[in-house]
């Protein structure tokens, strides 16, 4: 009798949003969109910018920029372990890569949040990269292009991430009064310090299918306000009829879309 073969690990998983059982394979030549539900799957930074830009055209800089402590903070483990660990596990040194790129032959600065990264929170070192992102577009007059996945500030640096979102947003408005286009791709999660700040400073913002868009929790909101909320209310098509982003894109359209608003806005 012949020996029954393991299926290899990874060949097959399982979607999130309707429990769909897909060949890894599929899954991926379809930008990690469920073939049968539409649902977007959260990727990392690496996966998007291959996606989105012409072929080995993105070239980061800053790359090498790490985290300090300025609060020597711990929790189970201490800050500096925990960044020790997610650097080893992914790759990265931080939760946004920033760089000059190509989308569909226009140069673009673009930066992309990692949310296998701390769920892309933002400390000092994603301002800085923002920030130099904003002011490198406004020096070349270049597109600013930031892809947003974001669970918030990073609570381990304190007031220090917190003052990252005036820090960003200055540095766009000075993109705003230099002439130059500030294009916003909300993905899942979009939320918190980096929802208020430079996520929704956009001249345009698009937001991928289903993505969950807000400030604080359902449960905070509610609490605060003390009344019942509209079921979806921080999804991005309730952020659509209500005029928070102009238009939803799927995640297959988005380098033609992106290139589409360029073209129009001049840029």
């Amino acid at each position: 009798m012949k020996k029954k073969e393991d299926v290899p690990a990874g060949l097959w998983v399982r979607c999130d949003a309707c429990g769909s059982t897909l060949y890894s394979k599929d899954k991926t030549d379809n930008l990690h969109v469920c073939p049968e539900c539409d649902h977007h799957h959260r990727v990392d930074a690496r996966t998007r910018i291959e996606q989105l830009v012409d072929p080995e055209s993105f070239e980061e800089f800053l790359g090498d920029l790490i985290s300090t402590d300025p609060l020597r903070f711990k929790d189970r483990i201490t800050y500096r372990d925990r960044l020790k660990q997610l650097r080893k596990a992914t790759g990265e040194n931080e939760a946004v890569a920033v760089g000059r790129a190509y989308i569909r032959g226009r140069a673009v600065v673009l930066a992309v949040m990692n949310p296998a990264f701390i769920m892309a929170s933002m400390g000092a070192v994603v301002g800085e990269k923002v920030t130099v992102a904003a002011e490198l577009a406004a020096e070349e007059n270049l597109p600013l292009i930031v892809v947003t996945a974001s669970g918030g500030a990073r609570m381990q640096e304190g007031m220090v991430s917190l003052m990252q979102m005036a820090k960003t947003s200055a540095a766009l408005a000075k993109l705003d009064d230099a002439g130059g286009l500030y294009l916003v791709v909300a993905t899942d999660p979009t939320t918190a310090g980096v929802a208020a700040s430079f996520a929704s400073l956009g001249d345009v913002i698009l937001a991928e299918p289903g993505a969950m868009m807000g400030f604080a929790g359902p449960r905070v909101i509610a609490n605060t306000i003390k009344s019942e909320l509209p079921e979806g209310f921080q999804t991005a098509e309730f952020m659509l009829q209500h005029g928070f982003v102009d238009r939803i894109v799927k995640r297959n359209d988005l380098r033609r879309e992106i290139a589409r608003i360029i073209d129009y806005c001049g840029k």
